[in-house]
């Protein structure tokens, strides 16, 4: 066997591994935002906490993933860590996302070593971690509003039951929890058997290879965009406390096999939620300029190495404590994308497509149930339409580029939680014009049987669509409506609410951008 063959087996052995993990998460989950949504990602990392695999999960997750774990070998220390530690955290200033992503972070030991030799993570959106309001995505001006932050430690009885104290819903919490340290156990229990199969040291020799070797396709990737400095700005709708835009500014440099992108000019940290801490602008980098790379390119930590990210700490895309930071990971993220394609795009006009939904939608929806005389929280993230690309036109109501978690099906929303769904549908003719014509919004609407939940709404492209290119028209831009008594009233892009008896929510997702006009066809 070749060496180049036995690596490319060993992409897909450590891939499966993750994936592996990421099915027994989703089976053994209690929640249907994890067991039917999906918003979870796992993946393999070395000593050095160098991504080895990824699962085909969440890229906001897994690009900031290692940052975790990073922070976990430095808060317990690499010497401390013992054959079962299992450490948990979701600190966004510690690697984390926003504080309903919790990360759980596990050594994997060889037989006779005294310190891990690699370790499996996961990260999973827990629907409920606490703060002001159910969901844990409030519109907040500060990080201890938003719910529970876990600082790195070991997870024991103790802390799980510290966790589950300050969720209003502790069971579906205890739940998911085990989840994670199923899925986690599985990951390292294949790990080792690797390790006994062919060696502790030709595993690690490969991971390592396929790290170098990703490196180099990037760089060489890097090296077929023009030279020079491109720039690009978009704007968020506002923070949520103020209606005023946030611009953000990304400046593109190519020099042969590397890349440095630089958002220094981006706005100060805003006092509502929308900040972005530093590992989400970063993960957002790698998902754009990976997204350049062929599909069998092994995406792993090497993807990185020939790129520098530049941020300016303060600033809306490296937010510091004690900044709020709920929207930071589900909407400034996506305009962090917007932002390096609309630079690509500058570079590469025949290669990048126009911009897409730009917006998760999120929904949290959480308050009594009068059915079980308990209380319930609810969170989802809606579609919306792809943008165009200059070979195709874009794809209707789809989920893309920061978050890859499917829908909430009716039945299960329906059984589960004390409110129905009223229509969902595509928004016909949402995309935005062009040689090749956006994708798609959808629509979705809420009914509400019973009153006193509330409902929290952090949304983007509301103010204006996403954006086309090469002519190509921009794509319709989304509305959030309250209909009460019979009667639509427009909500803002970000919104918190109580229901009454009756009343009905419809979000109103973007469609994506069009591409090329008639110059392009000519």
């Amino acid at each position: 066997m070749t060496e180049a063959i036995e690596l490319e087996i060993f992409k897909h052995l450590f891939a499966s591994i993750a994936e592996e993990m990421g099915q027994r998460l989703m089976r053994a989950a209690y929640s249907p935002n994890i067991k039917e949504r999906r918003d979870f990602s796992c993946a393999l990392f070395d000593a050095n906490a160098q991504m080895i695999a990824q699962a085909a999960h969440i890229p906001v997750h897994l690009g900031s993933t290692p940052m975790s774990v990073q922070a976990a070998i430095d808060a317990i220390g690499l010497d401390n860590l013992r054959p079962g530690d299992r450490i948990v955290l979701n600190d966004p200033f510690a690697g984390g996302t926003h504080l309903p992503d919790i990360t759980l972070v596990a050594p994997c030991f060889v037989q006779g070593e005294p310190t891990p030799r690699f370790f499996v993570a996961n990260r999973a959106h827990h629907a409920d971690v606490g703060g002001i309001s159910p969901g844990s995505m409030p519109l907040s001006t500060h990080i201890d509003q938003e719910g529970l932050r876990i600082s790195p430690r070991r997870l024991d009885d103790d802390t799980v039951a510290w966790i589950c104290a300050h969720s209003r819903t502790p069971d579906e919490r205890r739940g998911d929890l085990q989840a994670q340290l199923a899925a986690a156990a599985l990951g390292a229990e294949r790990l080792i058997e690797l390790c006994q199969r062919y060696s502790a040291e030709v595993v690690s020799q490969r991971a390592e290879q396929l790290q170098a070797y990703a490196a180099r396709v990037m760089g060489a990737i890097l090296g077929t965009i023009p030279d020079g400095t491109y720039t690009f700005k978009d704007l968020l709708d506002g923070d949520g406390i103020e209606a005023v835009d946030i611009p953000i500014e990304c400046a593109l440099t190519i020099d042969g096999e590397r890349a440095v992108v630089d958002f220094s000019a981006s706005a100060d940290q805003v006092r509502g939620s929308v900040n972005a801490v530093r590992a989400i602008t970063v993960s957002a980098v790698q998902y754009a300029l990976r997204c350049l790379a062929p599909a069998d390119l092994p995406s792993n930590g090497g993807t990185m190495w020939p790129i520098e990210v530049i941020t300016r700490p303060g600033s809306v895309v490296d937010a510091l404590p004690p900044s709020a930071v709920a929207a930071g990971n589900v909407e400034t993220s996506q305009r962090i994308v917007d932002t390096v394609f609309g630079a690509l795009s500058q570079a590469l006009p025949q290669k990048i497509p126009a911009a897409s939904c730009g917006s998760m939608n999120n929904i949290t929806i959480g308050g009594p149930d009068g059915r079980t005389g308990g209380s319930f929280a609810y969170y989802e993230t809606l579609a919306g339409g792809i943008g165009a690309s200059p070979h195709s036109h874009g794809a209707h109501a789809h989920h893309s580029h920061m978050t890859n978690t499917l829908n909430t099906p009716v039945e299960a929303l329906e059984h589960a939680y004390p409110m129905r769904i009223g229509a969902y549908r595509v928004r016909r003719g949402s995309g935005g014009q062009g040689l090749r014509v956006g994708g798609d919004g959808l629509e979705r609407v809420y009914v509400f049987e019973e009153g006193g939940a509330q409902v929290t709404l952090l949304t983007e492209r509301r103010r204006r669509g996403p954006y086309g290119l090469q002519g190509g028209q921009d794509g319709q831009p989304g509305q959030n409506v309250l209909i009460r008594d019979g009667k639509p009233q427009p909500l803002p892009p970000k919104v918190s609410f109580e229901v009454q008896a009756g009343d009905k929510v419809a979000i109103i997702t973007p469609g994506g951008g069009g591409w090329g006009g008639p110059e392009a066809e000519s």
